[in-house]
């Protein structure tokens, strides 16, 4: 069943001048539930994803907590051990997307352990190389979608946007939104009467980091990323030193 945006949410794609459809997006949706059971993190995602396909986005979601996902910072655990390790897969779908989407619950105010676990996997391959010889997350854009009955969600967000750039990732301003519940039990986003899905200061905030994701990956897309010049890993490890001079020769 496809998500109902709202009357304002619909006219922003209707009146947009901007051809998206080169791009895509993934979201990986750290929560703790398996599927097929009902994640409240699941609704936020389904708006973002909802104003991208209604831009000709290609989108895809996956829950991290479905696959066999090892512990671990190498590109691939079952090299280090482990017998299963899907994560060079999604690895796959993460280096194909140019939009990175993290969301995650809110647990005792931290994100997700799974959260923590897919950061520590994407950092496993953050010291491989694009073809300019700058890390392989150059040239990408990220974001993060969180919910929760608690406090949490700056810090939550904070984490992860600061884990995503420190890996590569450029993050456009207003880069995340949340929803949060009354402090301690009562219901979550998608539960009855909860208030979430008719939250306006949350759907102003998922648009806003929708669009906003959109805009800046088009940008780096047709900029053809962001430019080989002082950030090249492979000349730094061959002696270049760009804007400083040469140790050999001092």
């Amino acid at each position: 069943m496809s998500t109902k945006l709202s009357k304002k949410q619909e006219e922003l794609c209707s009146q947009s001048k901007w051809d998206f459809s080169d791009l895509k997006a993934l979201f990986i949706n750290c929560t703790l539930k398996k599927s097929p059971e009902m994640s409240h993190t699941d609704g936020l995602v389904k708006i973002s994803k909802a104003i991208m396909e209604k831009n000709g986005v290609s989108t895809e979601v996956i829950r991290a907590v479905d696959y066999n996902i090892a512990n671990g910072v190498r590109a691939d655990m079952k090299e280090h051990g482990w017998d299963k390790d899907d994560w060079p897969d999604i690895f796959k779908k993460v280096i194909e997307a140019d939009i990175l989407i993290l969301t995650s619950p809110i647990w005792l105010g931290e994100k997700s352990s799974v959260a923590t676990k897919v950061i520590e996997r994407l950092y496993g391959n953050s010291g491989n190389l694009n073809d300019e010889g700058q890390y392989a997350y150059y040239g990408r854009v990220g974001g993060c979608l969180i919910t929760g009955n608690e406090d949490g969600a700056k810090h939550c967000a904070m984490n992860i946007l600061y884990s995503l750039q420190h890996l590569g990732y450029v993050i456009p301003p207003q880069a995340d939104a949340a929803w949060l519940g009354g402090v301690g039990p009562g219901p979550s986003y998608l539960d009855e009467n909860s208030g979430g899905p008719e939250n306006d200061f949350t759907n102003r905030n998922t648009t806003f980091m929708t669009w906003n994701l959109l805009h800046l990956a088009k940008m780096l897309k047709e900029a053809g990323g962001i430019p080989a010049h002082g950030n090249q890993r492979s000349k730094w490890d061959a002696g270049c030193r760009f804007d400083f001079s040469n140790p050999e020769y001092r």
